[in-house]
C-alpha cells in the first residue's frame, strides 16, 4: 500500500487528464495522475490528432479550441511532439455549400480564413480534385499532431517536469479528500477525474443525473502513392452539417437536405470526411458516428467503403491502400460539447461529451482553474 499528498490529483491519462495534469503544474502544484490502464489506450490516441479550431460550436467550444490550438503551439516543441502539417480546406462541392462557408466566413468565426469561388484556388492545394468544385474555405488555424505518438509523448514531458503517474492503478472510490485505489490511497487538495468513456464507477457516482451514453467512430490509415503530399488537412460537404460552427447556420438547412436526397447513407452514418497526413506520407481518414449505450465491437466494411468513396471524391490520391482500420468511442450528451461537474467544492468531474477533446482540452482546463 502506497500513502502520496499532493496539491492536485488527475484521474485518467487522455487528453483531458493531461491538459489538467499540465494546468497544475503551471501554477505551481504538485501533481499526481492516477490511470487504470498501463498507458492511454482510449478515444485520445485514437482520434486524427487534428486540433480544429474552424466550425466548431460558436461560444465557449469555439473560444476554447483557440485557446488551445495557442496552447499547443506553445507545448509541442516543449514535449518535443511535432506539429505534421497547419492549415484546413473545406471543400465546396456542391453550390449550398459553397453558400454555408460564405455565411460561416461573414462571422466572427471566420477571421482570417479565405472563401474561394470556382477552381483557381486548386493551384495552392493540387493534392485536391478542385475542378468541378463550386469553391473552397481555407483556415490557418489548425494544427496536425499525431495523436498515438503525441498523448505518450505529453505524458513523459509532464513526469519529466515533476507529476507523478501512477499506471495500472484502478480508483475504486473518493471520500473527502482521499482517493481510494486496489492498491494504494491518495490526498489532495483537489482532486478532477477526467473518465472519458469510463462512465460507470467512480463516475456514475459522481454524475448521477446526468444521462450520458457513448458514440462509436471508424477510422482507417491509407497508404497513397510514393511521395504524394496532402499538404494540409481536409473536410469537405457532409463536414457543414455535422460541425455545428457551420450546421447553426440558416444557410446549412437547404445544404442537408440536397445531401439528404443525394447520400442519405452516409448521413444515417454519421459520415463527414476528415482527411489528415502524416510523417510517413500516410493518411488517416475518417470518419463514422454511431450512438450507443454500449458500442458494437464490430466494424462495417460497407462504412469504411463509404468514407473511402469520399475521400476520392475531392482527393486526387489515385490508388491506395489501406494499411490499418480501427473503431474509436467518445462520450457523448449532456447537451453541451463539455461537461465540467463541481460535486464538491475540492472535486471537478470533466468530460469532453462532443469528440473535441484534442481541440478544447488545454481551453476546458484553463477555465476550470480559473474558476476554482
Amino acid at each position: 500500500m502506497t500513502d502520496k499528498r499532493f496539491d492536485l490529483i488527475v484521474v485518467g491519462s487522455g487528453i483531458a487528464g493531461l491538459a489538467h495534469a499540465w494546468m497544475g503544474l503551471r501554477r505551481g502544484l504538485r501533481v499526481a495522475l492516477i490511470e487504470r490502464d498501463h498507458r492511454c489506450v482510449g478515444a485520445s490516441i485514437r482520434n486524427f490528432g487534428f486540433v480544429t479550431v474552424t466550425g466548431q460550436r460558436a461560444g465557449d467550444t469555439w473560444r476554447r479550441a483557440r485557446r488551445s490550438r495557442d496552447l499547443w503551439a506553445e507545448l509541442a516543441p516543449q514535449a518535443g511532439i511535432p506539429v505534421v502539417h497547419q492549415g484546413l480546406w473545406v471543400v465546396a462541392q456542391r453550390a449550398r455549400a459553397l453558400d454555408v462557408l460564405a455565411e460561416f466566413a461573414g462571422t466572427e468565426m471566420g477571421e482570417a480564413c479565405e472563401l474561394h469561388r470556382g477552381e483557381a484556388w486548386g493551384g495552392r492545394m493540387p493534392s485536391l480534385k478542385s475542378r468541378g468544385a463550386a469553391g473552397a474555405l481555407y483556415s490557418p488555424h489548425e494544427l496536425r499532431v499525431e495523436s498515438r505518438e503525441a498523448i505518450p509523448a505529453l505524458a513523459r514531458w509532464l513526469q519529466g517536469q515533476g507529476v507523478c503517474f501512477f499506471w495500472g492503478q484502478e480508483v475504486l472510490g473518493i471520500e473527502g479528500s482521499t482517493v481510494h485505489g486496489a492498491q494504494g490511497q491518495w490526498t489532495a487538495e483537489r482532486i478532477v477525474v477526467c473518465p472519458g468513456t469510463e462512465l460507470n464507477g467512480v463516475a456514475r457516482r459522481l454524475l448521477p443525473d446526468h444521462a450520458l451514453g457513448l458514440t462509436r467512430l471508424q477510422m482507417l490509415r491509407v497508404r497513397p502513392p510514393a511521395g504524394w503530399r496532402l499538404g494540409a488537412a481536409v473536410m469537405s460537404d457532409l463536414s457543414l452539417v455535422r460541425y455545428h460552427g457551420y450546421a447553426d447556420l440558416a444557410s446549412s438547412a437547404p445544404l442537408r437536405e440536397q445531401l439528404r436526397a443525394e447520400c442519405s447513407q452516409s448521413l444515417d452514418d454519421g459520415i463527414h470526411l476528415i482527411a489528415v497526413q502524416s510523417a510517413d506520407g500516410t493518411l488517416v481518414v475518417g470518419d463514422s458516428h454511431h450512438p450507443h449505450a454500449t458500442p458494437e465491437p464490430f466494424a462495417s466494411e460497407a462504412v469504411d467503403d463509404r468514407i473511402l468513396g469520399h475521400l476520392h471524391e475531392v482527393v486526387g490520391l489515385g490508388r491506395c491502400e489501406v494499411v490499418e482500420r480501427w473503431t474509436g468511442v467518445y462520450p457523448t450528451g449532456h447537451g453541451a460539447d463539455a461537461l465540467i461537474h463541481a460535486p464538491a467544492d475540492h472535486l471537478r468531474l470533466v468530460l469532453v461529451t462532443s469528440g473535441t477533446g484534442a481541440s478544447t482540452s488545454f481551453g476546458i482546463a484553463e477555465d476550470v482553474f480559473a474558476g476554482w
